[in-house]
C-alpha cells in the first residue's frame, strides 16, 4: 500500500511538473497518500537519484528522469499497492 509519494528534484520545471501530477493523481484516488517534495541534494544522493525528477513510493526510488501523466501514475500506484 502506498502511504507516501516522494518527488525528488532540485526545483526544476520537470520536478515541479511531476509534483503537480502526483498531487492530481492523489486527489483523484486517495486523499490519505502524502505527497512530499524533496529537494535536499544529500537526500537525493542517499536514495540514488542520478537524474531528476525522481519518484519514490514509501521512500523507495521507483523512477527517475521521466515525467508521467496522472493516469499513468495512478496505474503505478495501483500496481505497487498489489
Amino acid at each position: 500500500m502506498v502511504k507516501s509519494i516522494q518527488i525528488y528534484g532540485t526545483g526544476c520545471a520537470s520536478c515541479e511538473k511531476l509534483y503537480q501530477v502526483a498531487l492530481t493523481a492523489v486527489k483523484e484516488i486517495d486523499h490519505e497518500i502524502r505527497v512530499e517534495k524533496i529537494e535536499d541534494l544529500n537526500a537525493l544522493l542517499e536514495v540514488g537519484v542520478m537524474r531528476t525528477p525522481g519518484l519514490g513510493f514509501n521512500g523507495k526510488l521507483i523512477m527517475q528522469g521521466k515525467l508521467m501523466t496522472p493516469a499513468t501514475l495512478k496505474n503505478r500506484i495501483s500496481a505497487f499497492s498489489e
